[in-house]
């Protein structure tokens, strides 16, 4: 018999294929996109990015584990305000509305997804899954500044990623992969 707490969450857990896809794909583009990613993931030939797309695990970060700031910018009394459009990079405005959407979709459909795969706090979460697509994409290029790569003063993880998909050794990335789920657990734990 299943204990009544944890069943919820292990049905909860599973990383659908779509939901896995689409990581995949946003972790890619992430990978491909000029002054965000490191010049080293820009540089590597397309079999090498989509190999390390792979991660089970955003490799890019919208400060989705600061609650505080997306409760703030996600107040649907606050009105979206022409001064918070900037003059960002088309081809990053365009990445982080699909990086919102698709966190505000694991947010209402897979709380628990939003906070494994993104890392999400749980209160972030909440007000993810309390939005309107609507307001995602307005404030959608004021938060394109905020696109960076996840954990990026992990030299030691980015560096290793790159050098693993130069080398082309599958084990050595999926080792480094895995390591990126510890640092995502140890962030979560502080």
């Amino acid at each position: 018999m299943q204990d009544p707490i944890v069943e919820p969450w292990a049905r909860e857990a599973s990383i659908t294929s779509e939901i896995d896809r689409t990581l995949r794909e946003l972790n890619l583009g992430f990978l491909d996109l000029d002054g965000i990613a490191a010049p080293a993931l820009v540089a590597l030939p397309p079999a090498r990015k989509a190999a390390i797309a792979e991660c089970p695990y955003a490799l890019f970060d919208l400060r989705f584990d600061d609650d505080a700031y997306w409760r703030t910018r996600l107040d649907a009394a606050l009105p979206y305000r022409v001064a918070e459009s900037g003059v960002a990079n088309p081809d990053v405005v365009a990445f982080v509305r699909l990086a919102l959407t698709y966190a505000w979709h694991l947010a209402t459909s897979a709380n628990l997804q939003a906070r494994l795969l993104l890392g999400m706090g749980a209160r972030t979460a909440a007000v993810f899954a309390d939005a309107t697509v609507v307001r995602l994409t307005q404030i959608a290029d004021a938060e394109a500044p905020n696109l960076a790569p996840r954990w990026p003063r992990c030299t030691t993880f980015w560096d290793g990623l790159v050098a693993a998909a130069d080398s082309a050794d599958r084990m050595r990335l999926r080792r480094i992969q895995l390591h990126g789920l510890q640092i995502a657990v140890a962030k979560r734990l502080r």
